[in-house]
Formats: C-alpha cells, structure tokens, sequence
C-alpha cells in the first residue's frame, strides 16, 4: 500500500493522485474504520477490482472536527496508523492522507470538486450518505453527483445499522465512555483497542501481591470509561490475557490524580518496562471504586479475574 502525506492545497492535491493511475476513491473521515466504514471502503475496493482500476482512500488528519473547533476530537478511535493498517487490511492499494487546516475548510464544494476530483482525473469517488464536504460542509452527496456531471462516477453508500441503531463514531465514543467495550467491538467488527509503551509506576501492585503493567498510550486515542475491564494483552507478538484498572487508585489516592492504565496479567512474570504493547478491551467487569482496605482490595481483584478469565475463555 503506497501512502501520500499531502499539503491542504487544491493543487498539491491533485497533482499526487493524477500522477497516479485510475482509481476509485473512498473518501472520508473514517474515525474508527467501523462497520459503517468497512461498507464505504468495501464498496470502493469491489467498484476498482470490477473495472480493473487501483482501490484508493482519501482521509484528513487532524481530525476536520478538531480543527473547526471541537477539542474532543484529538483523541482519535484510530490514530493515524491504526487507521492505516486497517485500509491494507481491507485491500486499499493508495492512501491520500491530507493535512487539514482552516483554509482547506474555506474551499467551496465546487472548488473541492473540480480543482481536485476532476483534476486529479478520477474514475469514481464513494462516499457514505452523511458525507459533506467543502465549506460549512455545504457539499452533500446529492451535490457531488450534480456537480461530477458525468465527469466521474459517483456511488453513495447508505447507512449500516445494527441492532436497530445507525452504526457511527459518535456512537462508539459513547459506548467506550460509558464501559460498553462489547457493544464497541460489535459496531467496529472488532475489538477496540489501544497501542502504548510500558512504563515504571508507583510498584503498589506488587506490593500487595497484585503486580501489574503501567501502560502510556503511544498516541491520542480514545480511552475507555474509568472501570475494570477483561483484556488481551500483546507483548513480544503473543497474546496474554489480564484484567486492566483505568482510573485514579482513590483506594490509596488521597484526591484525584492523572488517569492510569494498569493491567494486572495472568500467569506472566517478564519485566518488559520500556515495551510497546497493544491492549484489546473485551468485556466490562465492573466501575472503579474506593475499597477500605488493601485487603478488600485484593479479594475484589481476585473475584475481577475469576470473571475476566470466564470473558476471555
């Protein structure tokens, strides 16, 4: 898979992906890579596998939401490579990755279309049924059709439910604030997880016979819900099973403090301060609350991995 980190300009733009060869284009912000998004991205890899053309993607990073004045929007579902080891995994050959600023967000959508699409001699664009583009996001799906005017193809792919609900990421930040992992993972076809790096903490676990691995995420990511969760941990391309703590310690902080992410691991003893790591969340197991001792501490823990150990068998 070739990857273009592009400069926010219409002709910088276009020049990179006419350069290249005919190809049906996915375009979006695609948090997540979800359910919803495997629909868009699917559609445009059978559309180029159809007409023997090159499958591609166009996406923004920052986050458009971020950058027009939404803060909750630096924390991604799928930071940037998450999100670019997911469209290889689906069977995108090229990846557009455009630097979005404030003045690519002024672009009319007829400029959007014509300095871009049409320059950039595209066969098709596919787009979701919410996809706006251009400035104020003006530019809706009905307008892209009106103005491709033939030039190119334009499919627009229609919402994915499930369970009666519209799949979205605003919905799978919702499920993760509030703990629901398993829900999360229905709606992205996939565990949701997160990348980071083992770091030195207070060493209380091991102090009470509970030691656990301090984990720093490596980039901007969505963390779930304070809470005990039943997790899969891979260290050293193996998968180990374990229960992780996000949240304060208020059983020994005296007030709240930075957030933390401590999983305590089954039948593991490697010191492996300083590796990356990536965590899946598979199933909720209960809130963070404040025991009265360090003792009511550790037989909760216990009870914690007899559960978590049943979600992950």
């Amino acid at each position: 898979m070739e990857i273009f980190r592009i400069q926010a300009t219409p002709d910088a733009i276009a020049s990179v992906i006419e350069s290249g060869p005919s190809q049906v284009m996915a375009i979006g912000d695609f948090d997540g890579v979800h359910a919803g998004h495997h629909k868009v991205l699917r559609a445009a890899v059978e559309e180029a596998e159809r007409k023997a053309l090159t499958p591609a993607v166009m996406t923004f990073h920052p986050h458009p939401r971020e950058v027009l004045g939404h803060p909750q929007y630096r924390d991604s579902l799928t930071p940037i490579q998450d999100k670019l080891q997911l469209f290889e995994a689906l069977g995108l050959q090229r990846v557009y990755l455009v630097g979005f600023d404030e003045t690519f967000a002024q672009l009319p959508p007829e400029q959007f279309v014509e300095d871009i699409l049409v320059a950039g001699k595209l066969a098709a664009v596919v787009v979701g049924f919410d996809f706006t583009f251009g400035h104020k996001g003006a530019g809706t799906p009905q307008r892209l059709m009106e103005l491709a005017r033939g030039r190119f193809g334009v499919e627009v792919v229609s919402p994915y439910h499930l369970n009666g609900e519209k799949v979205s990421s605003t919905l799978i930040r919702e499920c993760l604030a509030n703990g629901q992992v398993e829900k999360a993972a229905r709606l992205l076809e996939r565990p949701y997880s997160i990348t980071g790096k083992v770091v030195t903490g207070e060493g209380r676990g091991s102090t009470i016979g509970m030691p656990t691995a301090n984990v720093e995420t490596a980039a901007g990511y969505v963390i779930p819900g304070r809470g005990v969760y039943a997790v899969q941990f891979l260290h050293d391309g193996q998968w180990h099973r374990g229960v992780m703590n996000i949240g304060w310690k208020p059983t020994f902080a005296k007030a709240e403090g930075a957030m933390t992410l401590e999983t305590h691991l089954f039948d593991f003893n490697q010191n492996i301060y300083g590796a990356e790591v990536t965590i899946r969340f598979i199933g909720f197991i209960r809130h963070e609350r404040k025991f009265g001792s360090a003792e009511e501490l550790v037989a909760q823990i216990t009870r914690d991995m007899i559960l978590a150990k049943e979600m992950l068998s």
